[in-house]
């Protein structure tokens, strides 16, 4: 999956590379930048004498020792103090140097924490946002695996409003097998109180979703349409290219060959609902594609009604799907 959001020890993630939200002298602290250096051994410190430290919103480049991460790359975040100062644009060099650093040194997997949002103070809503945001623009143009490791569910929180917004869609929707009885998912610190600040997560302005004209005729002519099949006509329909595709539905290329070369592929339910994501189907056409996997979407499913939620959103975006799904606790999109 090229961008999964996991519950983790960052020092304990494989991959060719994780991220340490470092302070600038590159020595060593507390949170993740002193559990990756008691991690990785003191070659890592050594190594870090040698860089000469490191500006907010760089990064730079070192030997993983001891870690089962081959490298990593060090990152400065921005102290948030009152958030000015550019605060958002240094947090998103920070994602994107060190992703730019991983293509240069031609990695292919990358864990990231959430920067800053610890002693440094940057609010943890705000820095997913531009967390998500940076990846998901870097991954729709390159071949990588980029991990999002979140420590505890604490660490994780979607803005107030689209919790709220998503939350009421729910119990607006939600078909239990006893009505009476609905629990709900509770964000950590969902209590506490927020501003107006427009640079907290905002919802998108619903976009008109896109419908296909589909004549009795054309329906009778595909009825026999295996799940490939009825995709592949799809993405010629959009005028949409096979990496257009299997990026913006979060899966990577060799799964997508998969589905392109096998007549009789059957997909999971999370790859279906990515891929009629990705072609940005309305909720008909959406139906009609899980109903070739041999799926269908139920009010009595908490993860149906969030999707159904971003699609009359015309909110296509698979990363920020994902990043709800895993608010509240469901799998995500993708592989």
């Amino acid at each position: 999956m090229p961008l999964e959001i996991i519950r983790n020890d960052i020092t304990k993630v494989h991959a060719d590379a994780i991220v340490n939200a470092a302070n600038s002298a590159l020595l060593g602290g507390g949170g993740v930048d002193g559990a990756i250096h008691r991690a990785a051994g003191p070659e890592l410190l050594a190594e870090c004498l040698t860089l000469g430290g490191c500006e907010v919103g760089q990064a730079k480049i070192t030997k993983g020792y001891k870690l089962p991460a081959k490298y990593v790359i060090h990152t400065v975040g921005p102290v948030w103090q009152n958030g000015n100062n550019n605060k958002e644009e240094l947090l998103a060099d920070c994602y994107k140097n060190s992703l730019t650093l991983a293509k240069e040194h031609n990695l292919v997997s990358v864990a990231f924490p959430l920067i800053s949002t610890g002693s440094f103070g940057y609010p943890k809503d705000q820095a997913l946002k531009t967390a998500i945001s940076v990846i998901g623009d870097f991954l729709l143009r390159n071949e990588m695996t980029v991990f999002l490791v979140v420590y505890d569910k604490a660490a994780f929180r979607l803005s107030e409003k689209l919790f709220s917004s998503i939350t009421q869609y729910i119990d607006d929707k939600y078909i239990d097998d006893q009505p009476f009885n609905r629990r709900f998912v509770e964000q950590p610190e969902l209590k506490e109180s927020y501003s107006d600040d427009p640079m907290l997560f905002s919802m998108k302005e619903p976009a008109p979703a896109k419908k296909r004209k589909r004549s009795l005729e054309d329906v009778i002519k595909h009825m026999d349409d295996t799940f490939s099949q009825m995709l592949l006509r799809l993405i010629d329909d959009k005028g949409m290219t096979d990496a257009e595709t299997y990026k913006k539905a979060n899966i990577d290329r060799k799964h997508f060959s998969k589905i392109r070369n096998d007549l009789h592929y059957k997909p999971s339910k999370t790859t279906a609902i990515a891929l009629a994501i990705a072609l940005q189907l309305n909720l008909d056409e959406t139906k009609d594609l899980l109903h070739k996997a041999g799926f269908a979407i139920s009010h009595s499913s908490k993860f149906d009604i969030i999707i159904e939620y971003f699609i009359d959103e015309g909110n296509y975006n698979i990363f920020e799907i994902n990043e709800a799904l895993f608010a509240f606790d469901q799998k995500l999109l993708g592989v």
